[in-house]
């Protein structure tokens, strides 16, 4: 199977400018970036107001309250981030592979 000069200089010169403008991949990656520093602050905000609410705690059983609580938010906000994490993380690897993915697909079609 032999190609052209042409022809793979076409298909080299399409394949740098699908690699050049990802601009899919840093828009996700600029995504990523942004949820963890709102989760990071987020967290901050939350521990803080706990350790308000538990300092001022009048009894033991209270404070146990308060602590439960707090565990069950944590917990749930922890697994909420996490699956939108890992929905971004599946995303951007799907970006990171859509030139690969497009330069194989026309070589197994006989497009090159």
């Amino acid at each position: 199977m032999a190609y052209e000069f042409d022809d793979v200089q076409k298909y080299s010169n399409e394949h740098l400018n699908g690699a050049a403008a990802p601009t899919m991949f840093n828009k996700t990656l600029q995504t990523i970036a942004t949820e963890t520093a709102d989760y990071s602050k987020k967290a901050l905000e939350n521990n803080s107001a706990f350790m308000e609410k538990l300092l001022g705690a009048k009894s033991y059983d209270t404070a146990i309250q308060i602590q439960s609580e707090y565990w069950k938010t944590s917990y749930a906000g922890f697994v909420a981030q996490a699956t939108k994490m890992g929905e971004l993380y599946s995303s951007l690897a799907k970006e990171a592979f859509k030139p690969m993915e497009t330069a194989l697909s026309k070589v197994q079609s006989g497009k090159l």
